[in-house]
């Protein structure tokens, strides 16, 4: 069994801070790595200064996607799942101001962003469009140099390792590579797809533990919709693009304050089940997600951070309308709690094979790695919560990926922002539609199978011009003028 197989639940769910997994969250985590690697080669006590090299798609949006900021936020060896966003900024600031960097947190060098981390706008490397190089300069004279590639949702491979290397130690109960294998052991053990995950993450960590970190997950979603549904002004970036959630929070239930993310909720459920009310607060959630996001601020990658918006919105929809277990009087019973878990669980083991099977990021197969995985799912995961079989929940990924095939990746000035975060709402409705679809179907009857799509959406992401792989080198990027300055 190969190191690709072994994809956890927590490895497609991960915490982090916007706006990018494969541009910010990736190249921190490569930052950390390299780290670990001067110490582990027993060199970093010589280590008298670091440059940073980007390649291809990281240096060609690296400045939109904050690439540069999450390397020298990761020599500091901060970690991005608590790291105070909010000292983002005094931080970076300080290392330009100062020209020093405390390494690992234990030692300060000197370190010039604009000479130290340079952006190799007209080089990539062939293994991936995301790449960068770090060089250590040691007190002997000497150097010590690491490549990493950022591959998508803040996956990181080193260079020559085998992707997922660092996870060769379990044997999973029930591997799957494919969608195929997958309902094979769904239909011989006759467990659902998130049963089938939760005996796999057994071979990881306890079950109460793997309750307890989904569950940890969806609170960080959860924190994040309601920070972006309460929060207004414009967009970092120089877009000048103004947040929206916040403005259709309060046109759906009026402007008043809430004194907690439960009593919130409470006050959207009395609104009724109205379908045009029930749309909106969808469009809302995925709009408060990717707005929090371009904002540098605390989100889940789902499984990328460009994408981070669909699949909370399309849980929040389940969690607020669908469910039922509900209890009007207190929010997270036990069986919903178990609810959101399965949710999350089913959404891992679809976007994992994804991962396997074609590829989850942007510079590598455009927009439908992104928008169209998430999408896909979302679709897959709200099937099963809805009733419907494995067959159904492999059926409504297809459905959602079959709509998204062929979807570029084309960031105005490299931002997350136009038209990433509408994409995410567009990505939420298609979930919901591919759930229905699904749900009044014979899945026997299917013509196109998730292997068949995944299949084609590699090829179609081998086919696309490179211009298309955020880039911003075509498509929106450059059919709108880059003196933009109303959005």
């Amino acid at each position: 069994m190969t190191e690709q197989e072994q994809i956890s639940v927590f490895d497609m769910f991960k915490i982090g801070i916007g706006p990018s997994s494969s541009h910010t969250l990736g190249p921190w985590r490569a930052a950390k790595l390299f780290l670990e690697s001067l110490e582990k080669e027993g060199v970093f006590d010589f280590v008298t200064g670091v440059n940073v090299q980007l390649f291809g798609s990281l240096a060609k949006t690296g400045k939109g996607h904050g690439t540069d900021i999450a390397i020298e936020l990761g020599l500091c060896n901060y970690d991005p799942v608590t790291f105070d966003i909010n000292q983002i900024a005094p931080e970076i600031n300080s290392i330009a101001e100062k020209k020093k960097l405390n390494l690992f947190s234990k030692k300060i060098i000197d370190f010039d962003p604009a000479q130290d981390l340079l952006f190799n706008f007209s080089k990539s490397l062939p293994y991936h469009p995301n790449a960068m190089t770090l060089t250590a300069t040691l007190s002997n004279g000497k150097s010590f140099e690491e490549t990493y590639y950022s591959v998508g949702g803040g996956f990181v491979v080193k260079d020559g390792e085998v992707p997922g290397q660092s996870n060769r130690r379990v044997i999973l109960k029930y591997p799957a590579n494919t969608s195929a294998e997958l309902m094979k052991h769904c239909e011989t053990e006759q467990l659902s797809v998130s049963q089938i995950v939760l005996e796999n993450e057994d071979s990881w960590r306890k079950e109460s533990d793997v309750r307890s970190g989904v569950l940890k997950i969806w609170k960080v979603m959860t924190e994040c919709i309601y920070r972006g549904c309460h929060a207004s002004g414009e967009l970092p970036g120089g877009l000048k693009v103004t947040r929206r959630a916040a403005e259709l929070n309060k046109k759906l239930i009026g402007d008043h304050s809430y004194s907690s993310f439960e009593e919130w909720v409470k006050r959207i459920r009395s609104g009724g089940n109205n379908f045009k009310y029930i749309l909106d607060w969808v469009t809302c959630f995925a709009l408060a997600v990717n707005e929090e996001n371009a904002s540098f601020g605390r989100v889940v990658t789902a499984p990328t951070n460009g994408a981070a918006g669909v699949i909370p919105a399309v849980l929040m929809y389940y969690y607020l309308f669908m469910s039922p277990n509900v209890s009007a009087e207190k929010e997270n019973t036990p069986l919903l709690e178990d609810e959101l878990v399965r949710f999350l669980l089913t959404a891992s083991e679809i976007g994992s094979i994804f991962k396997k099977g074609a590829t989850i990021s942007a510079a590598m197969g455009g927009c439908q790695a992104e928008i169209g995985v998430s999408s896909a799912m979302a679709a897959g995961a709200l099937t099963e919560r809805m009733g419907g079989s494995p067959q159904q929940s492999m059926m409504a990924a297809e459905i959602a990926m079959e709509h998204h095939l062929g979807l570029t990746c084309d960031p105005i000035r490299g931002l997350v922002q136009i038209p990433c975060i509408e994409r995410n709402t567009m990505g939420a409705m298609k979930a919901l539609t591919a759930a229905q679809l699904a749900l009044n179907r014979d899945p026997s009857n299917a013509k196109v199978s998730l292997d068949d799509v995944v299949k084609t959406m590699w090829h179609t992401a081998l086919d696309m011009n490179h211009k298309f792989k955020e880039t911003a080198e075509g498509g929106l990027a450059t059919a709108v003028p880059i003196s933009l300055s109303e959005c």
